[in-house]
């Protein structure tokens, strides 16, 4: 049984978290002390009453989810950490905001025990929350028995005013509705005051109506300072299967300051010494700064009641393991994140076929055929699209539409791609699967921010990507990728693989898996791609990121660096131009980052020093300077397109088999005449 905080004083049970907010933000001369004030006691209710967890197992499997959406407030959860057992000692609140500290100014994943994702970019947080839910009913849906139930928890979150003003909260908690998803609980902090102010002039929203609109149990003005109506709500959430509940607490930011309390000063910065011994003398805390007085240590300590939970847990564990012990097995493989056994075997058989088979192919088309191929094989995969799904042909023959009620394989995110991207880093960062999303690459910049946190956080989330050029065509420059390659190539550890064919496409999907540390996009051609040949020896290259595609049979005097559909008009260029006795070398670069992490000697080997380069990708090309030099060449697109069919597009921004060969000719004349 857990301890109630019924009979725990105000001052022991929510004062101290308020103390130690104002001590580490003043501490740290930086900080945002008027969430955690303003939520001690919503915290103290969850924590202590309701929140499954063991502070000596953070990765219990089946612990309750809690996300900080409104991380900015992230001093909140680093004291609950601190107090009730966790790996997070009085150093570390002491450390808050310093360099290389594990308390940061916003809760960064794994940044210590207990933090289950990154937050601070507003909104998504819940978003997160919400694919942590997803993953909850589909665990359940696939391994729970009748009689042997194994998967079975929470996702708790908490909000604030700017997480609900965020598009992104429309977005997944519409989706997270229709979905039913009556294991997420979001307690939302309505205290009335953002950066600039009362946000009576900018958020008049009804958020009682819009949320029981998306189908949302909503429970209404609980007082966010009386532990005993938030229990109540919390327990009347749990109740509620059918629906995800929002808990609407009334609070005040920074209660207990004397002078900012209730006010946007104290939202983001320290409340001043002055301040601070004021607001300890009117709640009649004695204690020097950063103390935590013995009673107050007793009452939030949660390391026996949580490792009586967990070994309640291991023994229902054990029955399962003994009735089913495949699905046991499978279970644990799943959520170590482990891929499954034959995995490599499998890559490689599909990376033959694809060979083998020699034609001209979409890419999108190749990697939904890689999809189906691994399906059956690596059941942590779950896809989705944001409303393309016939485009990017993210849909396999005997996928399961996730539904209200139902887990699935497969889940529809209507157009939401930001939402969708989130969701995705929800699934990671809950364990037990390997999400991929599809949309076009151009609105990939509609999840650009989900995104880069899946690279933060070290999410092997998986971007399907497609229509990756203007070879969209007609549809025009509203929907044709120009600067979006260069963006997400530029993101730290992420890889984008953009293949050329068939074979590249198992190649990039087989990395992506095996990356389990790095988010990867796979950017795919919508009209189809000719297969290269290739001996054996390259085909093995391909999962080096670049490699010699073709060699030149003449005295080589030119490289050519090539990605996805302009791979082809590389190799027309090059054959041109060895007509002419200038031998001509065709690097293919699928994936630039990957390439880039090779050694020296390899890298070296593929693009030999002194020759002159030509680039050819159909888009902007200014991140090909750091290969080809700023004496290379850049066939490429440096403004928006037009509409028009594919192949005038092409002729009319001359990316052409004639412009690549022209531009090598140039450069092998001028290397000469320099000589």
């Amino acid at each position: 049984m857990m301890k109630s905080s019924a009979s725990m004083s105000m001052s022991s049970v929510g004062d101290v978290v308020r103390a130690l907010a104002m001590d580490a933000v003043e501490n740290a001369k930086s900080g945002h002390p008027g969430m955690p004030m303003g939520m001690a006691e919503i915290a103290a209710t969850l924590w202590l009453d309701h929140l499954r967890f063991n502070p000596a197992n953070p990765d219990w499997p089946d612990r309750d989810r809690f996300v900080l959406s409104n991380g900015h407030g992230s001093m909140l959860l680093y004291s609950v950490l601190h107090l009730t057992g966790y790996d997070v000692d009085m150093d570390d609140l002491k450390a808050f905001r310093s360099l290389g500290s594990r308390t940061p100014g916003h809760p960064e994943r794994r940044c210590a025990p207990g933090v289950e994702t990154t937050t601070g970019p507003l909104g998504q947080g819940l978003a997160n929350a919400v694919g942590m839910a997803v993953a909850e009913r589909n665990l359940a849906h696939g391994f729970n028995r009748p009689g042997h139930t194994v998967v079975d928890h929470f996702t708790y979150a908490f909000v604030g005013d700017g997480c609900l003003m965020e598009g992104i909260s429309h977005e997944a908690c519409s989706l997270a509705g229709t979905l039913g998803l009556g294991k997420l609980i979001v307690l939302y902090d309505d205290n009335g005051i953002s950066i600039d102010g009362p946000v009576g002039g900018w958020f008049t929203d009804d958020t009682r109506l819009r949320f029981a609109a998306y189908n949302w149990h909503v429970v209404e003005e609980v007082d966010g300072h009386d532990m005993s109506a938030v229990s109540r709500a919390i327990a009347d959430a749990k109740r509620e299967t059918a629906r995800p509940s929002l808990i609407c607490c009334r609070t005040t930011i920074g209660k207990g300051a004397p002078t900012k309390a209730g006010s946007h000063d104290s939202h983001g910065a320290p409340l001043g010494a002055e301040e601070v011994a004021a607001a300890k003398a009117a709640m009649g805390w004695p204690h020097e700064a950063f103390a935590v007085p013995p009673e107050a240590a007793a009452q939030w300590d949660r390391r026996g009641s949580g490792a009586a939970l967990e070994a309640e847990w291991n023994e229902r564990f054990a029955a399962y393991r003994a009735a089913y012990p495949d699905l046991a097995a499978e279970f644990e493989r799943r959520m170590s994140g482990a891929l499954p056994e034959g995995f490599e075997v499998l890559c490689r058989g599909l990376l033959e076929e694809a060979a083998e088979a020699g034609e001209s192919v979409a890419t999108r088309k190749a990697s939904h055929g890689v999809m189906a191929a691994l399906s059956p094989s690596v059941p942590e995969l779950i896809g989705g699209s944001a409303d393309l799904t016939g485009s990017t042909q993210t849909l396999w023959r005997d996928h399961v539409p996730m539904t209200a009620g139902r887990g699935g394989d497969y889940i529809y995110y209507g157009v939401r791609e930001f939402a969708m991207g989130a969701i995705m880093n929800g699934l990671l960062a809950h364990g037990g699967f390997r999400p991929f999303g599809g949309t076009y690459l151009v609105f990939s910049d509609y999840a650009k921010n989900a995104i880069r946190m899946a690279a933060l956080m070290e999410l092997g989330a998986i971007y399907i990507l497609t229509h990756d050029s203007i070879a969209l065509g007609q549809d025009g420059p509203t929907h044709q990728p120009v600067e979006q390659l260069a963006s997400l190539r530029l993101t730290p550890n992420l890889d984008v693989w953009r293949p050329c064919d068939g074979v590249e496409t198992v190649a990039a999907w087989e990395q992506a898996l095996r990356n389990t540390t790095m988010p990867t996009a796979i950017v795919l051609s919508r009209q189809a791609l000719p297969c290269q040949p290739r001996d054996r020896d390259t085909r093995e290259s391909v999962r080096r990121g670049g490699y010699v595609l073709r060699r030149e049979t003449a005295p080589l005097r030119v490289v050519i660096l090539a990605t996805g559909s302009e791979v082809a008009l590389a190799v027309a260029a090059a054959k041109q131009l060895e007509s002419e006795d200038i031998g001509a070398r065709v690097v293919s670069i699928p994936s630039t980052a990957v390439f880039d992490r090779q050694d020296p000697a390899y890298r070296a080997a593929v693009l030999p020093a002194g020759l002159p380069r030509v680039s050819v990708e159909a888009a902007a090309t200014d991140y090909w300077r750091k290969y080809i030099g700023l004496e290379g060449a850049a066939v490429g697109l440096d403004r928006f397109g037009d509409s028009a069919p594919p192949d005038d597009l092409f002729a009319h921004f001359r990316i052409t088999e004639e412009a690549v060969a022209d531009a090598a000719r140039r450069l092998v004349s001028a290397e000469r005449a320099g000589r």
